[in-house]
């Protein structure tokens, strides 16, 4: 067969997620499931959706060499760091966080917080949720093994003497 230089071949490859659908786990006050998944997007895509129990740290300050993050803020009060700042991001902010940007979240406030977070590309995500929830499910946690994962998945923390996402 001659291939077809002048039109698209389209196909049917969407996928539709409900909202109780993806794979569900909680660790540290935080509940994530996987909606698309770097399988699903050929590594081009993640997007996750989070639940933050009140006062629950998501992440200490880091960064990222391959991929960017965008925090939707979709319920509740999420407190964003970015370098040396710190922003109120209400339900309805966006913050797009590009490689080599220091930041993290958590919720400070006595309400759950609920976000969509997006990675492009997805770096494989997935792995890093799972061990993630793994590493903070031992007590204590191994600082050299989170540190390990965190480097195996482009994260990388600001100061590792403080990068444990627990209240001290």
């Amino acid at each position: 067969m001659t291939p077809d230089y002048f039109n698209d071949q389209l196909e049917d490859n969407a996928t539709i997620l409900q909202p109780n659908e993806g794979e569900t786990f909680s660790m540290n006050g935080l509940s994530l499931t996987f909606k698309v998944t770097s399988e699903l997007s050929n590594d081009e895509l993640g997007v996750y959706k989070i639940k933050l129990a009140p006062m629950a740290i998501g992440a200490k300050l880091h960064y990222h060499r391959f991929m960017d993050e965008t925090f939707i803020v979709d319920k509740g009060t999420l407190t964003i760091q970015v370098a040396d700042k710190e922003y109120t991001a209400k339900a309805g902010t966006i913050a797009y966080v590009p490689r080599f940007t220091p930041h993290g979240f958590k919720n400070d406030t006595n309400e759950e917080v609920e976000l969509t977070l997006l990675f492009n590309p997805s770096q494989k995500r997935e792995g890093f949720f799972r061990g993630l929830h793994e590493t903070l499910g031992e007590v204590p946690i191994n600082p050299e093994k989170y540190l390990k994962l965190y480097n195996k998945y482009d994260s990388f923390p600001v100061d590792t003497s403080n990068m444990i996402p627990v209240r001290t």
